[in-house]
């Protein structure tokens, strides 16, 4: 059938087996089918339950696939007849089963998918704990590890989910009346999975996630619809992080009013300025970044031109049910002017509550000494001392050409024009008391009647009045983007700062050395040191140092982040910024400002990291030693345990017999005994010695000499157990080689062996030899099964046995060969052989001529 459509899909949520998910979807294929729905039974699973077989009733229930595998007959959906029979709606249950080998598909969801895309609309059901996403949840919680799962995706976009839902105390009822499980599985059942608290855990697993689901869907409703105002469906709390000391007090106490009902959401939101350059310095909003995402909480920036109406906006975008907002820093008459943040959002915020937060900075004021931070002290004093030399000065100009000869409209220009040169020298305040003084002296040289103080023409009042609301409003943003210019000359060094410091470490350089070289170029810092210790209470030891010659030699090179750096010179002052409890970085030279100390800060931030990230390197590294460590003595105790004691056993029970005064043997009983403990005295020997090659190996005890040799005095004593199952092919007038002839031996021997013991019986191995220009191949190839293309790289491993049966091996000949062959210049390489089988090649340096390397 196919429809045109895509058939819809239908999902039966349980907490855990036995609560009813099948019996309910039973009963929604009667109710179907009472409405006239063509409805089969694709596949359900009874498990012996008495009720729900006899819920299945008269529904048609199409025959299953059979699938042998090992000896057992398995039983499967039957995808084609669900296809040909084409119902409108088909059942299928346990959607996160895997199936039997041989199957279309690994999973059933991927069968059910091929249904909805013929048309068929499927009822099925699962489990919480087959959720993919609550895997490792689930095992926490119930000590299960869960193997057959399905991916959140495909139970998210079903168009229906019913959760079947029951108490942890009905479930262990059912499960006690034999309801679920046969009577000898009840008591380990109740003991185990189905104890009370893992009960309770996973229903409340399933409710969160279906809410969570739930919540998607009414966020969808919601934009589809164009809803602005807020459904209180689910508690979210958004916190206005103005990035201020307050900061970490609003936090916690949001986190707090969170933590009163399970599931709330903690969101904090930072608003940062349309221009793009940021009131607060990075390296403290990543610490409240940081502290929102330890208390549970998700930390957004936005930008907004207004920041009451940008974290509003925000508030009803994520649906939210209150906002934490803190009581405003601003003094109590700057308040009654201009009003506060946290009045404007409680006026704006609608039907979202709005929870005001007091703290010690409350209304204690922001200061005005921040409008200087972008200043030296140089500008400031100078900015003070124009504020009234400049007026008087251009005053005197004035005076100089004549009272008559210039109007009063063109005094008030020229003395405008002075405070606005003030703005720029020193910023608003001292452009004010510029204004100030411009002012008097255009009432008392220039305005009717001269000399005084008194104004004869009330438009000249007015003039002066303009006058200094021109002039601080012009100074007011004058200053204000000189500032931003500061700024954001400052925010882009920053950035170049910090760009440079991540590319350091990016490319591979030392990461600690890179962080303090970059910091004493930055910031024309005598000496930087990165230090750390090992708790509290231990002495600080230096990681990583560096000194630059150039803010020793006082050259005044500057920082690349601010100005402060700028004729620097070495004034013995040392600066400590805290990494964290173990780390800290010590830069010894010049007072560092305090907006250069905020870069420092961020590069203490990323230093954190770094090391944070090296640490873990670190300790993978040693994992990774310990686990190999651990697999090789796993497989050496299970290799002696058996491989060792076989020929043992042999030798002793030869040895046995022939020592038996109970037992009379021949002469060819006695030669096959003999035959026998020399033959596992042999296969002994050599699982010993490569046991002991390979512990040289790895100790670095090998201790190659390298010599002219010839493969006449290599070959035919490294071949000689295996002359029989050899087809050699070595020509007599091959150059000499440059190796180490005992070594190499054992090489050629232990790929040999290897050779022979997969090859199938009755069958040669292939052993040639060529010469190149540089170097001689010998090349090993049996025909035996070969070794896939993604085992060649780890088949010269320790204790590899690639699928080899054999019970006189440990895994290791091909591990010592390639450790020898590395230890003696050759190289060792495996290819496929024509036909089918593996070809070893063993590439050797030919001895050099005596007059290669010789200048004429």
């Amino acid at each position: 059938m196919t429809t045109g459509r895509r058939g819809r899909l239908t999902v039966y949520l349980g907490a855990a087996p036995g609560v009813g998910k099948t019996y309910a979807m039973l009963d929604e294929a009667h109710r179907r089918r009472a409405r006239g729905t063509d409805v089969v039974i694709g596949l359900v699973e009874t498990h012996g339950r008495t009720a729900t077989v006899e819920r299945t009733g008269d529904l048609e229930m199409l025959p299953r696939r059979l699938v042998e595998h090992r000896g057992t007959t398995l039983t499967e959906l039957d995808v084609p007849a669900v296809l040909e029979r084409a119902p409108e709606v088909a059942l299928v249950d346990e959607l996160a089963h895997t199936n039997a080998p041989g199957s279309k598909h690994p999973k059933r969801w991927q069968d059910v998918h091929d249904l909805l895309d013929a048309g068929i609309d499927v009822v099925t059901t699962v489990n919480v704990q087959h959720l993919a996403s609550l895997t490792d949840d689930v095992e926490a919680i119930t000590g299960v590890r869960q193997r057959e799962t399905v991916p959140d995706k495909v139970v998210r976009e079903a168009d229906q989910i019913q959760l079947v839902d029951l108490s942890p105390e009905q479930l262990r009822r059912r499960l006690a009346h034999g309801n679920v499980y046969r009577a000898e599985q009840i008591d380990a059942s109740m003991s185990s999975f189905f104890r009370v608290g893992n009960l309770t855990a996973l229903r409340e697993l399933a409710l969160l996630w279906l809410a969570d689901r739930v919540d998607d869907a009414l966020t969808r409703y919601r934009a589809d619809h164009s809803i602005g105002g807020t459904w209180p469906a689910r508690e979210r709390i958004v916190v206005a992080v103005t990035g201020g000391p307050e900061t970490e007090t609003l936090l916690r106490r949001a986190a707090r009013i969170a933590q009163r009902a399970a599931g709330t959401e903690l969101l904090a939101v930072h608003v940062l300025p349309t221009d793009g350059l940021p009131s607060t310095p990075s390296a403290t909003i990543a610490a409240h970044r940081a502290l929102a995402e330890s208390l549970g909480g998700v930390f957004h920036t936005v930008v907004g031109e207004d920041v009451p109406t940008a974290v509003v906006d925000f508030a009803r975008g994520v649906n939210a049910t209150m906002i934490v907002v803190g009581v405003s820093r601003h003094s109590v008459w700057r308040q009654a002017l201009l009003g506060s943040s946290s009045a404007e959002i409680a006026r704006l915020s609608g039907a979202i509550d709005v929870h005001l937060v007091t703290h010690e900075r409350a209304h204690v004021g922001t200061g005005v000494g921040s409008r200087y931070s972008s200043l030296s002290p140089r500008r400031r004093a100078a900015g003070w001392g124009s504020s009234l030399v400049l007026p008087a000065a251009l005053t005197g100009v004035l005076l100089l050409i004549g009272r008559n000869d210039v109007a009063l409209a063109t005094d008030a220009m020229v003395l405008l024009a002075g405070v606005v040169g003030v703005a720029l020298i020193g910023g608003l305040w001292p452009a004010v008391v510029a204004a100030v003084v411009s002012n008097l002296c255009l009432n008392w040289f220039f305005t009717p009647p001269v000399g005084f103080w008194t104004i004869a023409e009330a438009e000249n009042v007015f003039a002066l009045a303009v006058f200094v609301v021109v002039a601080v409003a012009v100074a007011s943003v004058v200053d204000l983007a000189a500032r931003r210019s500061t700024q954001a000359y400052r925010a882009r060094a920053e950035a170049s700062t910090l760009a440079a410091l991540s590319r350091s470490v990016l490319s591979g350089q030392d990461t600690a050395q890179a962080i303090v070289e970059r910091l004493a170029q930055t910031f024309a810092m005598a000496e930087v040191r990165l230090e750390e210790r090992a708790d509290d209470r231990a002495p600080w030891t230096v990681v990583a140092h560096e000194t630059w010659a150039t803010a020793e030699e006082g050259s005044g090179a500057g920082s690349d982040a601010g100005s402060g750096g700028s004729g620097a010179t070495d004034d013995g002052s040392v600066t400590e910024v805290a990494i964290d409890d173990r780390h800290r970085l010590v830069l010894a030279g010049r007072v560092l400002p305090a907006s250069d100390r905020q870069v420092v800060e961020a590069f203490g931030a990323q230093a954190g990291i770094v090391l944070e990230h090296r640490r873990l390197r670190e300790q993978a590294a040693q994992a990774e030693v310990l686990e190999r460590t651990e697999s090789t003595r796993t497989a050496l105790l299970a290799a002696v345990s058996h491989d060792l004691r076989t020929p043992l056993a042999v030798i002793r029970t030869a040895v046995d017999g022939l020592a038996s005064p109970d037992v009379e043997l021949d002469r060819e009983d006695r030669d096959v005994l003999t035959a026998t403990i020399a033959d596992s005295t042999y296969r002994l020997e050599r699982l010993i010695g490569n046991l002991l090659d390979l512990s040289r190996l790895q100790t670095g005890a090998v201790r190659p000499v390298l010599r002219a040799a010839s493969l006449e005095e290599v070959v035919p004593i490294a071949v000689e157990p295996w002359l029989s199952d050899l087809a050699l092919d070595v020509p007599e007038d091959l150059p000499l080689v440059h190796t180490d002839p005992g070594l190499f031996e054992r090489v050629v021997a232990n790929v040999v062996s290897n050779a022979v013991r997969h090859s199938p019986p009755g069958t040669k191995v292939l052993f040639t030899a060529s010469a190149t220009r540089a170097a001689v191949e010998l090349r090993i190839a049996d025909t035996g099964p070969g070794v896939p293309d993604a085992r060649k790289a780890t088949m010269f491993e320790p204790f590899q046995r690639l699928d080899d049966t054999s019970v006189d091996g440990l895994g290791l000949g091909l591990a010592v060969a390639s450790g020898l062959a590395d230890a003696v210049g050759a190289r060792i390489a495996a290819e496929d052989t024509p036909g089918g089988g593996l070809t070893m090649v063993l590439t050797v340096p030919r001895e050099p001529a005596p007059d290669d390397g010789m200048v004429p």
